[in-house]
């Protein structure tokens, strides 16, 4: 029988929240795509369509119990990590990069519900195995091989903004149920030789082109370095209140790459300037803020630390999204989330928002 409580503590605000920043994007992508010829449905259209899709199975997420999903934890991260293993045997190429598996009427891109399911796995793990006085580089054994196995499936796609938004997820939860000073130190001496080992070995040309440009951009300023380049002119032109909507030269001129996608909020700047970035920076503030207290507020620690999980996942999407697009971090491929073009970065953020929603209106069962 339906529990009229959960009607009565459904966390509207955070909804309309999560719908006022998904609003502003579609307005962002139409501006963004006004100057493009295209041929049938248009991107801001499609974006509809998945803002539609990611909030049906937000409703999915919230409406069934969240504990259910401690008791799947590990068959559903086997599940993802076996597609991530097929992906590199049998997955679709495209652009030098082989991140998508067909199965038979549509892709998938195993590597974005593994944000979730790591979040998942991590929860239920400590809430089996608490911690109590930190965690010791001993404790730290079993959490780094549940997270090293997909972030280096994920690296050798390759996908490095996936895996570093993967292991940045883990890490913020790692810190969250606290992890000893010496055992962080140790972790960072062991990291150094395989940095360098993966910087001669393992990155590819292109990733290796993009932290160098990252540093000095202007070295190849018609080549790597356009994107960061474009980007900053694109920011900076914006100025106090900006240019008005559909009035972006970079946008609308086409200078700026990945104008609907990566650096979509490069097109807002534009147009909106310091004011326009200042109301979305307090929209995102606030939806970070909120989804901490709905860690808080829980009364369980699985609840709690999903809580958490999904709110880090929001929060470096956020942060490396726009510190990219403003020259603070390398250009790694990282959505805006609710805000950038995309199915797969829609539908992804909607279902931890669904989560986020289904422990705010469980609080008081537990």
């Amino acid at each position: 029988m339906f529990d009229r409580r959960l009607f009565t503590n459904f966390d509207w605000t955070l909804l309309g929240l999560v719908l006022l920043i998904s609003a502003i994007g579609v307005l962002n992508i139409y501006s963004a795509t006004a100057s493009y010829m295209q041929v049938g449905t248009t991107y801001f259209v499609k974006q509809i369509y998945w803002i539609v899709a990611g909030v049906l199975l937000c409703v999915v997420a919230c409406s069934l119990d969240y504990h259910l999903l401690e008791d799947i934890a590990y068959w559903v991260y086997g599940g993802v990590v076996l597609l991530l293993v097929l992906v590199l045997l049998a997955g679709k190429t495209s652009m030098g990069a082989t991140r998508w598996l067909h199965l038979g009427f549509f892709n998938i891109q195993p590597s974005e519900p593994m944000k979730i399911v790591i979040i998942i796995t991590f929860a239920r793990f400590f809430n089996r195995y608490p911690v109590f006085n930190g965690l010791t580089l001993k404790n730290l054994f079993y959490p780094l091989l549940i997270l090293g196995a997909p972030a280096l499936l994920i690296m050798k796609q390759p996908d490095l903004g996936t895996a570093i938004l993967v292991s940045l997820i883990a890490c913020s939860m790692l810190m969250y149920v606290r992890v000893r000073w010496t055992a962080i130190v140790a972790v960072i001496l062991a990291a150094l030789p395989i940095i360098y080992g993966g910087w001669h070995y393992y990155l590819r040309d292109y990733q290796k082109n993009r932290i160098i440009n990252f540093i000095d951009p202007e070295q190849d300023p018609l080549g790597s370095g356009y994107h960061i380049i474009q980007s900053k002119i694109a920011v900076g032109s914006g100025g106090i209140i900006g240019k008005g909507f559909l009035h972006g030269t970079q946008s609308q001129l086409r200078f700026l790459p990945e104008q609907h996608t990566d650096f979509a909020f490069s097109v807002f700047s534009e147009e909106w300037g310091f004011v326009g970035c200042l109301v979305m920076l307090i929209l995102y503030l606030f939806l970070v803020l909120w989804g901490l207290q709905i860690a808080l507020r829980c009364n369980d620690s699985f609840g709690s630390m999903l809580a958490v999980g999904v709110t880090a996942m929001l929060f470096w999407h956020i942060v490396i999204n726009m510190g990219m697009v403003i020259g603070l971090f390398p250009v790694v491929g990282v959505p805006l989330p609710f805000f950038s073009y995309g199915g797969t970065s829609m539908v992804t953020s909607m279902v931890g928002v669904g989560i986020l929603l289904n422990i705010s209106m469980r609080r008081f069962m537990f």
